[in-house]
């Protein structure tokens, strides 16, 4: 357990008790919550703990990433986004409601 996972915007963990999260046994958890959820400061503070090529991973394979991160991450990993899962999963995914 590391105690700047309490920095974290509480937010984020919601539905989770922050003490008990652990950076290393939790990271995959940590990461989408962070980069679904979390603002620039979150995202610095996980750029900071983990390694770009452990973030590069992790949201590579993240299920769904909303357009603007979506976007953002592809720019700031420089890798097209036709390489995310979500980008290629998200046509099976049906709207609930029109807008």
């Amino acid at each position: 357990m590391n105690n700047t996972i309490l920095e974290l915007s509480k937010v984020i963990f919601w539905d989770t008790d922050q003490k008990s999260l652990c950076w290393k046994e939790n990271a995959h958890y940590i990461i989408s919550k962070v980069v679904q959820y979390g603002n620039l400061k979150d995202w610095n503070i996980i750029k900071n703990h983990y390694t770009t090529k452990r973030l590069e991973a992790e949201v590579i394979n993240m299920r769904y990433l909303d357009k603007k991160t979506l976007s953002y991450l592809s720019m700031f990993f420089n890798i097209p986004k036709k390489e995310f899962r979500c980008y290629t999963t998200k046509q099976s995914i049906q709207k609930h409601w029109n807008f």
